[in-house]
């Protein structure tokens, strides 16, 4: 039996991701969490062979929790899933340590699709994705936000929601004095002067 641990702020997802995943004879979901601290405690309680997680959290970012259950549980295959295009997220959140990455809008056939192939040991993106990056000869130029790292990807986007830096600090259990010195490294590797420049540099290129 493969046991899934789903993690979505919002209920109709997870009844949605139980209703696809319950329909399978080998499969279920053996735990639920809404945040990324409720996932952690659940995941660390609960025995599971993969989690679906959620790349945009109320309290934190799924990346976040991400890097958590690399430390913690570094073989625990992690499928995260997104309403953002795959060019912006697919590539960096494997190389963060996620199995996979899935558009919240694929079939359900995907979903089950992708959790198979990530518990028996395989990376999945979708066949799109994959047909996409097969094809297209390798950019001479990587765009400015792929030389963030994910706490300063992270951070800009939040920028671009409009939070403050107490706010950011807040929910990333970081100081506020630590935040203003990551705005200022994402400032320097995006060659922007503004909080307006990232947001609207965030808005046009999709990245939330």
């Amino acid at each position: 039996m493969i046991r899934v641990i789903t993690v979505d702020d919002h209920p109709v997802v997870r009844r949605g991701l139980k209703q696809i995943i319950a329909a399978e004879q080998d499969m279920q979901v053996v735990g639920e969490a809404e945040n990324a601290r409720e996932a952690i405690r659940v995941i660390r309680r609960t025995a599971c062979d993969a989690v679906v997680l959620d790349i945009t959290l109320p309290d934190a970012s799924g990346l976040d929790v991400l890097s958590r259950l690399k430390s913690e549980r570094p073989t625990l295959p992690v499928l995260i899933m997104s309403i953002h295009e795959e060019e912006q997220y697919a590539l960096r959140v494997l190389k963060a340590g996620a199995s996979g990455y899935l558009m919240k809008n694929s079939i359900p056939e995907e979903l089950i699709k992708a959790v198979r192939k990530i518990t028996s040991g395989g990376k999945y993106i979708s066949p799109s994705l994959a047909e996409r990056l097969a094809s297209e000869p390798a950019s001479p130029e990587t765009p400015l936000y792929e030389k963030l790292s994910d706490r300063e990807f992270q951070i800009m986007c939040l920028i671009a929601f409009g939070k403050s830096l107490k706010e950011i600090g807040a929910a990333l259990c970081i100081s506020e004095k630590t935040v203003s010195t990551y705005r200022s490294r994402v400032l320097e590797k995006m060659r922007m002067t503004t909080n307006a420049d990232l947001t609207r540099y965030v808005l046009e290129h999709h990245l939330v």
